[in-house]
């Protein structure tokens, strides 16, 4: 590995579908158990806990002809306008998702081609030395995307590398589950490029996969409702074991991180986690001050975004980046030599954490 060789942010882009659904429209759902047993609570009622402890009030649902691999695209461009590079210098593709390209009214996944070649053949890109590969790695898909082109650049592999995260899940939901209504469609790209005598850059990571015990926490199943005759499989999660997993792990592997990195939290401006669920960011992010012995937390460390966007996977993380570095969520913003962590916890169970300098 070059140590000085560093992987620079030099362009980010997003496409967040215009559809916004608002909670009320699943008042006419009918919400079941797992068993198949109708919730006995009327649905404003689970509806209103259900915001209270996500903290989502709507979420984005991609237009019938978009598909993952489109809205992976038109984030694409997005990065590469901001970034002013020619995309035929780039030497690989990333598309972090979880369910490929499905098509409206079916859950069925579309991965042949994969989502990085129909990317790349939509961007235009002749260049056959620019490699294109799907990344499936739950939630934390795309920044372990920007991971992987940390390893290339600083190996000399690679100078520039476009790390994309798309994801429909709306079209993965069983719409007799009352988690449907945490999921969201949406697509973040970013560009990293190999950049030698800087301060700017990615300074370290960590990543793990807990699965002896935890894989299933999140898996592909029936209906909820057992009178749905259907081959079709929908995502299921077991929320609690998630929640109690992810504030166990997710400020451990954030606290490695930083310790790689050798930056005290202190010094760390904003922590730009997963936007899983809103109490559930708020407690890691306190266990993480936790740990630390830190009982003031700085009221603008976490940006958010999980109340207007839900939780579009992939795409959550890179999406909020983008947004606070085109001033689209102000007061949120990064200044030179401002230190930052990014981290996710998703499907496997996988967890990773990113420290960055800018």
């Amino acid at each position: 590995m070059n140590t000085n060789i560093k992987s620079v942010i030099i362009g980010t882009g997003n496409y967040t579908p215009v559809n916004a659904v608002l909670n009320t429209y699943f008042l006419e759902h009918q919400f079941l158990e797992k068993n198949g047993d109708l919730i006995p609570r009327e649905n404003g009622e689970i509806i209103s806990k259900f915001q209270d402890i996500t903290e989502i009030e709507e979420r984005r649902y991609a237009d019938p002809n978009h598909r993952a691999s489109d809205l992976g695209y038109l984030a694409a461009v997005n990065a590469i306008e901001s970034s002013g590079v020619d995309p035929e210098t780039l030497d690989y593709l990333v598309v972090a998702h979880n369910f490929g390209d499905i098509t409206p009214g079916s859950t069925r996944p579309d991965v042949l081609p994969s989502l990085a070649s129909r990317i790349k053949q939509k961007l235009g890109i002749k260049n056959p030395d620019c490699v294109a590969y799907d990344l499936p790695f739950g939630c934390p898909g795309w920044l372990q995307g920007m991971i992987q082109a940390d390893y290339f650049i600083r190996s000399g592999d690679a100078k520039r590398i476009l790390i994309i995260g798309t994801e429909t899940l709306s079209r993965v939901t069983d719409p007799h589950d009352r988690d449907t209504m945490i999921f969201a469609d949406g697509a973040g790209a970013t560009i990293l490029e190999g950049q030698v005598n800087t301060e700017a850059g990615i300074l370290a990571h960590k990543t793990q996969t807990h699965a002896l015990e935890e894989a299933y926490y999140l898996y592909s199943d029936k209906s909820n409702n057992p009178e749905l005759i259907s081959d079709e499989v929908y995502i299921k999660m077991d929320g609690r074991k998630i929640y109690e997993y992810a504030l166990k792990n997710v400020p451990l592997v954030i606290e490695h991180a930083l310790k790689k990195s050798g930056t005290e939290l202190s010094d760390i401006k904003k922590v730009l986690v997963h936007q899983a669920n809103g109490k559930m960011d708020e407690a890691i992010l306190k266990r993480l001050f936790k740990l630390y012995g830190i009982k003031e937390i700085p009221h603008d460390i976490m940006p958010m975004t999980i109340s207007t966007f839900g939780n579009s996977s992939v795409a959550t993380v890179p999406t909020l980046l983008d947004l606070i570095l085109k001033n689209q969520l102000e007061p949120h913003e990064f200044n030179p030599g401002d230190k930052i962590v990014l981290a996710s916890v998703g499907a496997g169970m996988n967890i990773n954490a990113m420290v960055y300098r800018f």
